[in-house]
């Protein structure tokens, strides 16, 4: 017996096939091979094709079909992870009516501040845990002000991972998780939060049904089943935004516990057990995959959206002609601080950790006679690292504490200078594990159809890769390289 995830990025989508007996993952793939396009019709705009996503997740399919040997019939369950905060507007047919706005879109700004200010900042933080910012909800503002045609066709909305289901079933679902990341959930009510929705002059029946995280979501129509060589009646048995997600594919479930990835985007994910909020909504509280009424679990996210875009950057316009491998082997021979060269990564729209400025990427202290592009290499790598740094002082801050972080081997944590600054900048100790969010979306869809008992079971399997501990011979180099850092960023304040 088998489990099927998808990974539905901004970069890719990536399935993966893991055995119930070992846990191993024994074949994934990944489309497209190069970056997937995000089109940027305006400053700060950032949407994708969620037909493409469909494409690049039947021939990934295919791919880890082929790869694997497996059977369709083998496939016992699906899980689904997902590029969050994203907006997709389908019709009664479900048609795509428009692209949908990704995470990383910041045209809705304006509308969440106003709406924060409107229906007043302290009621918000009670009901929503955060401000209605840049998310989905505002993000569907956007479009009822600005394509009010299109807003009257609209007959349900989704985050990308519930598009996704409902291509593979046929029918429109949502999860209370997806609906906190939306802004769309009410924690003190237990429900979807009408009183926004009233604000924003959107019906309420625009919602998905809500289905459990964890349990059956529907089952792959005839159809779907046609296109992707998967057997029709093929449970979905789970879903979750990627960061959740990802939380979950390294077994953080309990307060306390911390998850990080470093794609394009940065993240540190820490898991609550009491109702907190940051009173200025610069990192964000969201319902965990295992959160219940009975059971409080909320995930803190601290998103950077400049973070492996940065590093990406510099590599295609400054090193095209070398791997990343080689370029982290140049950045290494660089001493740390770079030579006093400092790089803001936050390039890739506003952050939501600087109150939603938008202060683009900078760099200061280049001299020409002695920086080259190694130099560029590391101090991208230093300046994302204390941005990290930045929004773990502020999770600190509500009382979070941030001893060990939990990743993947993947990413900007392949980089060995990636990983030692963070551990030298935050003094906290790395641990690398083998997964990934589509395994991890599998082992969920195992827990949702009672494959297994609990996560524990799912995850007893979960191989450690290395740990990285802070070197304290560094300690006072890397607190000088962020003192450095943040005083370039408060001077553009």
């Amino acid at each position: 017996m088998v489990l099927l995830g998808y990974d539905v990025g901004s970069s890719s989508v990536k399935a993966s096939i893991v055995r119930v007996d070992t846990g191993k993952c024994v074949a994934s793939a990944f489309y497209p091979k190069q970056e997937a396009p995000i089109m940027a019709v305006r400053s700060g705009w950032a949407e994708q094709r969620p037909e493409d996503w469909w494409s690049y997740l039947k021939d990934a399919t295919q791919d880890v079909l082929r790869e694997s040997g497996v059977k369709a019939d083998e496939i016992q369950a699906i899980g689904i992870s997902y590029q969050m905060h994203g907006l997709v507007c389908v019709d009664k047919q479900q048609q795509v009516l428009r692209p949908s706005i990704i995470w990383c879109d910041s045209r809705a700004v304006p509308f969440g501040e106003k709406a924060f200010k409107d229906l007043g900042e302290t009621r918000c933080l009670q009901h929503l845990l955060n401000s209605p910012g840049n998310f989905t909800a505002s993000k569907l503002a956007w479009v009822r002000e600005n394509e009010p045609e299109l807003f009257a066709k609209i007959d349900k909305i989704m985050l990308p991972g519930d598009y996704i289901g409902m291509r593979l079933t046929g029918e429109a679902h949502t999860t209370v998780s997806g609906l906190s990341e939306g802004i769309f959930w009410d924690f003190a009510e237990q429900r979807p939060a009408d009183f926004l929705l009233d604000y924003y002059g959107i019906d309420r029946s625009m919602l998905a049904d809500i289905c459990p995280t964890f349990g059956e979501q529907g089952r792959v129509s005839r159809a779907a089943a046609a296109e992707l060589g998967l057997k029709a009646g093929t449970p979905v048995t789970y879903r979750a935004g990627d960061q959740p997600n990802n939380a979950l594919s390294l077994n953080v479930f309990n307060p306390g516990e911390i998850a990080s990835t470093a794609g394009t985007s940065g993240v540190v994910y820490g898991v609550l057990g009491t109702v907190n909020y940051d009173p200025k909504s610069r990192v964000n509280t969201f319902a965990h995959v295992n959160h219940t009424k009975d059971q409080t679990r909320l995930g803190v996210l601290l998103c950077i959206n400049g973070t492996g875009i940065l590093n990406s950057w510099v590599k295609h316009q400054m090193a095209p002609d070398i791997s990343y491998k080689e370029m982290d082997r140049l950045a290494a021979g660089v001493p740390i601080g770079s030579e006093g060269l400092v790089i803001l990564p936050f390039g890739n729209g506003a952050e939501r950790m600087l109150e939603n400025r938008e202060t683009g990427c900078s760099i200061h202290g280049l001299n020409f006679n002695v920086h080259q592009r190694q130099h560029v290499a590391r101090a991208a790598q230093e300046g994302i690292v204390c941005s990290f740094r930045y929004g773990m002082d502020i999770m600190k801050e509500m009382g979070m504490t941030i001893s060990k972080i939990h990743a993947g081997h993947a990413n900007m944590f392949f980089s060995s200078i990636f990983r030692e600054t963070l551990a030298g900048m935050t003094g906290a100790t790395i641990e690398l594990y083998d997964t990934d969010g589509a395994a991890g979306a599998a082992k969920g869809a195992g827990i949702g159809c009672g494959i297994y008992k609990d996560h524990d079971e799912a995850f007893s399997s979960l191989e450690k890769l290395a740990v990285i501990e802070p070197d304290p011979k560094n300690a006072d180099r890397y607190e000088e390289v962020y003192q450095r850092w943040k005083r370039v960023l408060d001077n553009l304040s």
